[in-house]
């Protein structure tokens, strides 16, 4: 596992023949630990369930990001053939551009397994034989061939998450635990006290300039500057034992805690805990990706947005007091203050 460890390739410094280098190992890392993460499936009939209703089954998101580098490329005129057309287009589109009606299977004519397989082995060689072959000037930026493939890249990336919460939503009996080899120990059974500590306010500058050395998706450029104001922030991510105390006052099933839309969720899911969460008689479990495991108390919460903000008001109600989640800004500053801390 650690042999596929690597970190986003800076795209303006160095040869052209050691970018070169870097980028291909970039790429092949990430399509091998994305081939790998489906290794957690017990059989080839698991690709044809749904992880989470809202999304396609799994097997979508197998084809979808080889058929992402395949459609960009061609777009972009740095191929000139497409693998397989149909492909291209049933495994192109995520369910966020999508009617509801598309997550309909009758909608789709999904292929045996062992195609997309094999599709994934041509768009692979295809994208590979670009990499070697492509003009590479630097600096890399969106003007540049080479950025179609570092957007590849990370969009795979992107997908190692969605794929591994899909995963995680599975039943118990449909996955295989150990496939990324020995998973985190609970290391310390004491949940640490949380306090809130000062931070001085600054100015945060937001956003990339198009000198940035990393890749970045077009949202992300663009500069802004925030004058933030003395604010107080937790030393500790909000553990499960602080969660707990929201889920056993009821926190669930208290309305006025939560925003209209996170009340609105709640019921569409018939929330009573967070989503990793087992109940085991009177103690709970966490479902990690392919296993259940004692609930690590000390253990950062996993919980989405709007069960955060109600856990925020909750904790308002009961202390006088307001607490927030922090602002983008905000948790910039944080950022810089944890890193300079480190220096």
């Amino acid at each position: 596992m650690e042999d596929l460890l690597c970190k986003t390739v800076d795209l303006r410094s160095g040869t052209p023949e050691e970018k070169r280098k870097e980028i291909r190992e970039y790429f092949l890392k990430t399509w091998a630990m994305d081939e790998l993460s489906y290794t957690q499936l017990k059989s080839d009939d698991v690709f044809y369930m749904r992880g989470d209703p809202l999304r396609h089954i799994l097997l979508f998101y197998l084809g979808h990001t080889a058929v992402f580098f395949i459609n960009k490329l061609y777009l972009a005129k740095m191929i000139d053939h497409r693998i397989n057309p149909k492909f291209e287009s049933i495994f192109a589109i995520g369910v966020d551009e999508m009617s509801w009606d598309d997550l309909d299977n009758n909608h789709y004519d999904w292929p045996p397994v062992s195609e997309v397989r094999s599709y994934r082995d041509s768009a692979k060689e295809l994208i590979l034989k670009v990499i070697d072959t492509a003009p590479l000037t630097l600096p890399i930026d969106w003007r540049s061939p080479f950025w179609i493939i570092m957007m590849g890249i990370e969009h795979e990336r992107i997908h190692l998450e969605t794929s591994s919460v899909l995963i995680r939503q599975l039943p118990l009996d449909e996955v295989v635990p150990g496939r990324f080899g020995e998973r985190c120990k609970v290391d310390r059974e004491e949940v640490p006290v949380n306090q809130l500590l000062p931070v001085a306010g600054a100015t945060v500058r937001l956003g990339k300039s198009d000198d940035y050395p990393l890749y970045g998706w077009d949202n992300e450029y663009g500069t802004y500057s925030e004058r933030v104001a003395n604010f107080s922030a937790s030393k500790y991510l909000v553990s499960n034992s602080e969660f707990k105390e929201f889920v056993d006052d009821q926190g669930y099933e208290t309305a006025e805690y939560w925003t209209e839309e996170g009340w609105q969720w709640r019921n569409f899911k018939q929330a009573q805990m967070p989503l990793f969460w087992r109940k085991d008689g009177t103690d709970y479990r966490l479902r990690l990706v392919a296993e259940e495991i004692a609930m690590p108390w000390s253990w950062p919460v996993e919980v989405n947005y709007l069960e955060a903000k109600a856990f925020c008001n909750w904790k308002s109600a009961k202390r006088g007091r307001n607490f927030r989640l922090p602002t983008e800004a905000e948790w910039y500053l944080l950022h810089e203050l944890a890193a300079l801390k480190e220096v």
